[in-house]
């Protein structure tokens, strides 16, 4: 990364080496708090584009890890400190699936809780069709179960093409700042335009230059082929008894709450909305908020494992 991002008092940056060689970043803060007999399971959280392991080590490891969860921010392959493949993306949502697989099942001794946000709750989306299909990666090896997932602001079952035709009509002017801060990186130059992007107005210009440096540094190659992606959804996940919070921003720039909608109703889930955040919903401003929301949705988790 051009701006290394340092690691809070209680964290650990580590390298988790894959089947293909590559490491991959993890970013861990563990729970101090912990008692015997009381459920925590870890929790395993997957970035979007632009973004990295840190996006989660600001806010939400601390909070959580004070709360008494165990928690891994994980670094896809290509973005953050993680290596890169030697291919023009830094891989598949199948692939992104596998390595996050193969992290749980070599270094957690527990089912964890995924969260994903953005285009990283695609790449859980992947990992939880995978699940529950018992199929195997490409590396042989089957996905470990897990206690449940938290979509945040998370791309939909259809990808975001449905989205842009939505935009195209009724926010046409959104949609062409949406196409110029992410496929051109727009962002990367502009703090207004990465400001409205990301993060609500309420946020700190200091804060938003910040987070901007760290997300130009981020990725060094596109996460994902966005096209090719287009052809393996939806994720073939069924109607099950997963445990699932799907939770959208109200604020959000980059996806509407149809989108939010429409992800919630493919897994049969009521949606949460929440109130004064913007799609970074974890480095907002008011990112406690959408914490707060998780924190609850977990505490009902262990409730049902008594």
């Amino acid at each position: 990364m051009a701006v290394q991002y340092e690691p809070r008092p209680g964290q650990s940056r580590v390298f988790h080496e894959l089947p293909s060689g590559l490491s991959m970043e993890v970013i861990l803060q563990e729970s101090a708090t912990k008692s015997d007999g009381d459920f925590r399971p870890p929790l395993v959280f997957v970035h979007g584009s632009y973004h990295a392991a840190w996006c989660w080590a600001e806010h939400w490891l601390p909070f959580f890890s004070s709360r008494g969860f165990d928690c891994y921010a994980v670094s896809l392959l290509g973005q953050g400190e993680s290596d890169a493949p030697s291919a023009p993306v830094a891989g598949s949502l199948e692939t992104h699936a596998a390595d996050i697989a193969d992290f749980i099942g070599k270094k957690l001794s527990s089912p964890p809780v995924l969260i994903g946000h953005s285009f990283g709750g695609l790449s859980v989306q992947r990992y939880i069709a995978n699940m529950r299909n018992k199929q195997s990666t490409e590396r042989d090896g089957l996905f470990p179960e897990v206690e449940g997932a938290v979509l945040l602001c998370s791309v939909p079952p259809s990808g975001n093409s449905g989205m842009a035709w939505r935009f195209l009509f009724t926010k046409p002017i959104a949609i062409y700042k949406a196409i110029r801060s992410m496929a051109f990186k727009g962002f990367q130059t502009s703090l207004p335009l990465c400001k409205e992007t990301f993060f609500s107005a309420a946020m700190e210009d200091h804060l938003v230059q910040r987070y901007q440096e760290l997300m130009k540094g981020s990725s060094r190659m596109p996460v994902i082929d966005v096209w090719r992606m287009r052809a393996s959804l939806p994720a073939p996940v069924p109607k099950s008894s997963i445990q699932l919070l799907v939770v959208g921003a109200n604020d959000d720039f980059l996806l509407d709450a149809r989108a939010i909608r429409e992800t919630a109703e493919y897994y049969g889930v009521p949606p949460i909305c929440v109130e004064g955040v913007a799609h970074d919903i974890m480095l907002d401003c008011s990112w406690e908020k959408a914490a707060e929301v998780i924190l609850s949705w977990l505490e009902g988790l262990q409730k049902d494992q008594r």
